[in-house]
């Protein structure tokens, strides 16, 4: 049995998990709970709580409680928080990249090479950071302001499926970093990870500091939105969700920050280097089995150039290799759910129902030794138009479209054709057209001859309907505090205005 949560360890993760509220692992309000299985082989895992208000009421009292006390501590102090947490990410780096990969189905080179130490880089970066939050002041002749940037309060973390730790880590650390305390609410089928990674952390984070409840939706994320000493609420994940979740914000009128979709532009110039420029696209393909909402999944391909890209694409997303997302060998596991899987099959049908053509893939892979695994073949569709629905749509899988253009406006026109502005990329050797392109382009991320390339400060976040507000960079942490005013008048004495 672990005493810390009253379950026993079966290999990577224990049989059952609580809540973890006010630095405690404790049983849901419910006592119903939710089965949690292997994407890959469909083994069971584990199971979670199944949260509702109450458990939500408790998780959001704690962090209240906390908050007075952790809002106060010496930046320093949460300083070394944050460093901690990064270097036990490092220290079990092996461990987190596996339980990423048995929970997700990710490709376990995608969790040890990017997923673990980017999350533990977010960490650092924000350790970075809280000796950096200060206020100004202003002199008058007769007065002086003082203008001092505090933490919010309590901040609601609502987490997506695709990326756990890392997008954790993206609303997490900034909180902590200012001064708020947080209540996460992970992703029902792929919260193990955070689960763990909070156990291994609890004795630096002061009780009620961080608190995870977990659940559906409706039962723990409404109720958490909605309640009324959340002050802020952090979210990732779809357009759907999000105009539920701004709903429920705007009971309280608190501010949101929005990281959703993206339906990316990825252009390919005549005078591209085509090899990378393939292997760029291939990347953005199957990189975390396409479930990435920044992905570049238009491609739009100079026509001067077409055949001979399709041709080095086509060579490079045939050596792509597909199975045991444990292999470290592997480039591409299965879809992460059985829900996200049957989306991904039901955009390959309508693909081939507009008149799309299948350039690779196009179908269900089977993979020998994991038959009831989630897998979908890396597919390109070529001849794409810019209306058809796989064009417009986020697919969120291993899919990418090919379509064609002749001139500068008309490509730039395309690219911005969407209700999306998350991500892009330009492949070409004229600087000055790179960044002409970068400046037209509508999206928060711009990739020049390289695509995926994340670095520290970087913003993340969209324009459009791909949401507001950004990740990742010092201006996050202006989402978590607010600035208040303070006038001292220096003068003595009344000012004499209702005097005879």
């Amino acid at each position: 049995m672990d005493g810390a949560t009253g379950g026993t360890r079966r290999g990577l993760f224990l049989e059952s998990y609580g809540h973890f509220i006010d630095g405690a692992w404790v049983g849901g309000d419910s006592g119903k709970t939710i089965a949690v299985s292997n994407p890959a082989t469909g083994a069971h895992l584990s199971n979670i709580q199944a949260g509702n208000a109450v458990d939500v009421d408790r998780a959001v009292q704690a962090a209240h409680r906390a908050f007075k006390t952790w809002s106060r501590t010496h930046p320093r102090a949460r300083q070394q928080v944050l460093q901690e947490m990064a270097r036990r990410l490092r220290a079990r780096l092996a461990d987190f990249a596996m339980m990423e990969t048995v929970d997700n189905g990710k490709p376990i080179s995608d969790a040890t090479m990017f997923d673990i130490p980017a999350t533990a880089e977010v960490y650092d970066y924000f350790a970075s950071l809280p000796l950096q939050i200060h206020g100004e002041t202003t002199d008058f002749p007769d007065s002086m302001l003082l203008v001092h940037r505090e933490p919010l309060g309590v901040c609601a973390a609502i987490v997506p499926w695709n990326i756990p730790l890392y997008c954790t880590a993206l609303k997490v650390a900034p909180a902590l970093a200012a001064g708020n305390t947080v209540v996460v609410k992970p992703a029902e089928s792929t919260g193990l990870s955070i689960l763990e990674f909070f156990k291994e952390c609890a004795d630096i984070l002061p009780p009620g500091v961080v608190n995870i409840v977990t659940g559906y939706g409706p039962e723990a994320g409404e109720p958490l939105v909605r309640h009324p000493l959340v002050r802020k609420v952090s979210f990732t994940g779809s357009k759907p969700t999000a105009r539920k979740i701004m709903q429920y914000a705007s009971q309280n009128i608190i501010p949101q920050t929005m990281e959703l979709g993206g339906k990316s532009a990825n252009i390919v110039c005549a005078d591209a280097d085509l090899d990378a420029a393939a292997e760029g696209v291939v990347m953005s393909t199957v990189f975390n089995k396409g479930e990435v909402c920044i992905s570049g999944s238009r491609t739009f391909v100079h026509e001067s150039v077409m055949d001979r890209f399709l041709e080095k694409l086509s060579a490079q997303i045939g050596h792509v290799r597909q199975g045991d997302p444990q292999d470290p060998r592997t480039q591409l596991g299965p879809q992460a759910s059985k829900v996200q899987f049957d989306k991904v099959a039901g955009y390959l049908e309508l693909g081939c129902a507009e008149g799309a053509h299948v350039l690779a893939g196009g179908a269900k892979a089977s993979i020998v030794g994991f038959e009831q695994g989630l897998f979908i073949q890396p597919t390109i569709f070529s001849n794409v138009r810019n209306d058809m629905r796989i064009a417009r749509e986020e697919i969120f899988g291993p899919v990418t479209c090919i379509l064609g253009w002749r001139d500068e406006d008309e490509v730039l026109a395309l690219a911005n054709d969407t209700d999306y502005g998350l991500g892009g990329g330009v492949w070409t050797r004229d600087l000055t057209r790179a960044h002409r392109f970068a400046r037209e382009m509508q999206t928060g991320t711009v990739w020049i001859n390289r695509y995926y390339n994340f670095v520290p400060g970087q913003p993340l976040g969209g324009f459009k309907q791909s949401g507001f507000g950004r990740e990742n960079t010092f201006e996050t942490l202006l989402h978590y505090t607010q600035s208040k005013a303070v006038i001292v008048n220096l003068t003595e004495g009344p000012i004499g205005l209702y005097q005879g």
